[in-house]
C-alpha cells in the first residue's frame, strides 16, 4: 500500500529520472547532430523540461486526488479518457525500453559482450518487479541513495578530467545555428519529459500540494546541472566529433578520466555509482506503466506485475536485440512519440480542464445571481 511520500523524495526520483540515460546515450546522438552545440542543446532542454513539469503539476492540481490517467478520464470522459490512458501506457513502454537500451549497452559492450541480451532483460527487470513489490516509498529511498551516489560520480569525474578540460572547444556557440541547436534539443527533452511523466503518476502520493511546484523545478534544476556537466566536459575534453562517435559517449569520458596512479579502470567505478540511477529509473516507469493500465481498464495493479513486466520486457528486447533498430528508435521515433504525449497532450489537457472549470464557474455565478 502506498503512503505519502515527502517532497525530498519526489526531488530525488526526479533527479534520478532525468540523469541516466541522459548522459548514458543522449548526449552523444545530440553531438553527432549538431557538433560543439550539443551542450547548449542540453541547457535549453533543462529551461524546456521546466515547462513541462510546471503543465504537468498544474494538470494534476486541477484535482489533487487523481494521477495523469484519471485526470483525462475525469477531463474528456471515460471513453476518450481510457484512450488516452492507453497512450501513456505506449508511452511507459517506450521509456522503459530506452532505459533498457541505456543498461544493455552499458554492461553488455564494455563488461560483458558474450551474455546474451536477453540475460540483461530479464535480471533488469526482475531486480524492477521487486522493487515495485516493495511499493514506490522504498523505491524512493533507494533513489536518495542514488542522488548521493550521482554528486559523488560527478565529483570523480570532474577530479579526473579537468586537467585535460580546454574551454576554448566550447565556443563559439550556435555555431550551427540557433534553430538547429534547439531542435537538437529534443533528445534531451525525451529525458525531461520522462520525469514529468512519472511525477504526473505518484504526485497525488506527495503530501505538501502548496510545495509541488517548488520541490519539481528544483528537481528539474538539480537534475539538469548534473547532467550538464557532463556534455561540458565531453566537449572540453573529448571534443565533441569524438563524442559524437561514441554511442555510449560517457563511458568514454569515463575511460579518460585519471585519478592518481591506482585508479586504473574509472569506468567500472561509474557503472557502480550510476547503476543505481538507472535501476531507478526501471522501477518507477514499470510502476507508472502498470498504475497507467491498472487505472485506464479500473484493474487491481498487483493482478498486472507480471503481465506489464513481461510485455515491458518483451518490448524492450525486440527493440535492443538489433543495433539498427535501436539507433531508429532512440533517434527518430522515440523523440516526436515522447514529447507528444508529454507535452501536447498533457497541455492540451490542461487548457481543457481550465476551460471546463471557467464553463462551471460562469453557470455558478448565473445560477446565484438568477436566485
Amino acid at each position: 500500500m502506498v503512503t505519502e511520500m515527502t517532497t525530498p523524495i519526489l526531488i530525488a526520483l526526479i533527479i534520478n529520472l532525468i540523469y541516466a540515460k541522459a548522459i548514458g546515450l543522449t548526449e552523444g546522438i545530440a553531438a553527432r547532430e549538431v557538433g560543439n552545440d550539443f551542450w547548449m542543446a542540453t541547457l535549453m532542454a533543462i529551461l524546456q523540461g521546466a515547462v513541462m513539469m510546471v503543465i504537468t503539476v498544474l494538470l494534476i492540481k486541477q484535482n489533487a486526488k487523481e494521477d495523469l490517467v484519471q485526470r483525462a478520464k475525469s477531463i474528456v470522459g471515460p471513453i476518450l479518457g481510457g484512450l488516452i490512458g492507453l497512450l501513456f501506457v505506449l508511452y511507459f513502454a517506450g521509456a522503459y525500453a530506452v532505459v533498457m537500451i541505456t543498461f544493455v549497452d552499458h554492461l553488455r559492450d564494455y563488461f560483458l559482450p558474450e551474455l546474451p541480451t536477453i540475460v540483461f532483460v530479464i535480471v533488469a527487470s526482475l531486480v524492477a518487479l521487486y522493487a515495485m513489490q516493495k511499493g514506490i516509498v522504498v523505491t524512493g529511498r533507494i533513489a536518495v541513495v542514488g542522488v548521493f551516489s550521482i554528486i559523488l560520480l560527478n565529483i570523480l569525474l570532474m577530479i579526473g578530467t579537468i586537467e585535460d578540460f580546454n574551454i576554448e572547444r566550447l565556443f563559439p556557440v550556435f555555431r550551427t545555428g540557433i534553430m538547429a541547436t534547439f531542435l537538437a534539443s529534443r533528445h534531451a527533452d525525451t529525458d525531461f519529459a520522462m520525469a514529468s511523466m512519472m511525477t504526473g503518476m505518484i504526485l497525488p502520493y506527495i503530501a505538501q500540494k502548496d510545495k509541488w511546484i517548488k520541490a519539481t523545478l528544483t528537481g528539474v534544476f538539480y537534475g539538469g546541472v548534473l547532467v550538464m556537466l557532463w556534455p561540458i566536459l565531453e566537449c572540453g575534453v573529448l571534443t565533441a566529433p569524438e563524442t559524437g562517435h561514441y554511442i555510449v559517449a560517457c563511458m568514454q569520458m569515463a575511460r579518460s578520466a585519471e585519478i592518481g596512479w591506482f585508479v586504473h579502470r574509472y569506468e567500472m567505478i561509474m557503472v557502480a555509482f550510476f547503476a543505481i540511477s538507472l535501476l531507478v529509473q526501471l522501477m518507477m516507469l514499470l510502476y507508472c506503466g502498470v498504475e497507467a493500465i491498472a487505472h485506464t481498464f479500473t484493474q487491481k495493479s498487483s493482478r498486472l506485475w507480471l503481465p506489464i513486466t513481461a510485455l515491458f520486457s518483451m518490448t524492450s528486447y525486440l527493440i535492443v536485440i538489433d543495433h539498427r533498430r535501436t539507433m531508429q528508435f532512440l533517434s527518430v521515433i522515440w523523440p516526436p512519440f515522447s514529447l507528444a504525449i508529454a507535452f501536447l497532450v498533457i497541455a492540451l489537457l490542461l487548457v481543457i480542464g481550465y476551460v471546463q472549470k471557467f464553463i462551471k464557474q460562469r453557470q455558478r455565478f448565473a445560477s446565484m445571481k438568477k436566485s
